[in-house]
């Protein structure tokens, strides 16, 4: 398809330089510092956008349980289905239910904080997720490891918990040779890996995904015209659908770690 003797492909490549379209790269994730206090501290876009993020979560959960009432009102009310779907849908679905009141707060702090800081990669303004760098995921899946690896050792004793995870029971002694590394490495080093790679990635893909598209429909329909503005209407429409399937990610994701937490808590109580 052509328009004026220049084809997509020709704009496309034309808008490498100057003035043309930037496709997203890594260095969105890494933007300059605009506060600096010597060699070790630094305050960027990112930091600016995580402190944000929490704010607002830290607010929204504040006014939600500020004043309770025996006939709640709309806030309290969407505030009480909020943790409610965190008590039945994830603690309870892991753990006991006098263990899932007791992790409660702590179950439903990550699920927030997680969803808080994924949903702003579609906010106006935002448009990045903090989670899309490692150093966050990383922090939730620490605090996630030392909450399962703890209740193990409160509920068995640390031998006790070592020996059930370290070598399991009915295999052959010299099976251990081969099967103790492999689940010292599956429970814990794999976990926390998983649970911080799973997020980071999600992120990243879905603000790329994201950038690419708006860049995409802005350059089209500023730079092209005939058919690739309509082309651009087609990325522009695209781009709306992705949105909303970035936002279902942005809940899956808080969810899919929320419900992992849980599980490895709610296993290292069990017996073997």
């Amino acid at each position: 398809m052509t328009l004026k003797g220049a084809s997509l492909g020709a704009m496309l490549a034309s808008g490498e330089g100057e003035g043309g379209m930037h496709m997203p790269t890594l260095d969105e994730l890494y933007p300059a510092p605009f506060w600096k206090i010597g060699d070790w501290f630094e305050f960027n876009r990112l930091d600016m956008i995580r402190v944000i993020a929490i704010a607002a979560v830290l607010l929204l959960l504040y006014l939600g349980a500020r004043r309770t009432a025996l006939v709640p009102g709309r806030g309290q009310s969407t505030f009480e289905l909020a943790m409610g779907f965190v008590h039945k849908q994830i603690c309870e679905a892991a753990m006991s239910p006098q263990m899932a009141r007791r992790y409660l707060p702590f179950i439903a702090t990550i699920f927030f904080t997680v969803l808080g800081l994924n949903i702003t990669g579609v906010l106006p303004g935002f448009n990045v997720s903090s989670n899309a760098l490692v150093a966050v995921p990383l922090i939730f899946a620490v605090c996630a490891w030392v909450a399962f690896v703890a209740q193990g050792i409160k509920s068995h004793g640390l031998g006790h918990y070592l020996a059930e995870n370290l070598f399991p029971k009915g295999a052959p002694k010299v099976m251990y040779i081969l099967l103790t590394p492999i689940e010292f490495l599956s429970t814990f080093i794999l976990r926390p890996v998983t649970l911080t790679v799973r997020l980071m990635a999600n992120m990243i893909a879905g603000h790329f995904l994201l950038t690419a598209f708006f860049v995409m429909t802005s350059y089209l329909m500023i730079e092209g015209g005939g058919l690739l503005k309509g082309l651009g209407l087609v990325t522009g429409a695209v781009s709306f659908i992705f949105v909303l399937f970035e936002i279902f990610i942005a809940c899956l994701q808080a969810f899919i770690f929320a419900i992992l937490t849980s599980v490895y808590i709610g296993l290292a109580a069990e017996e073997h």
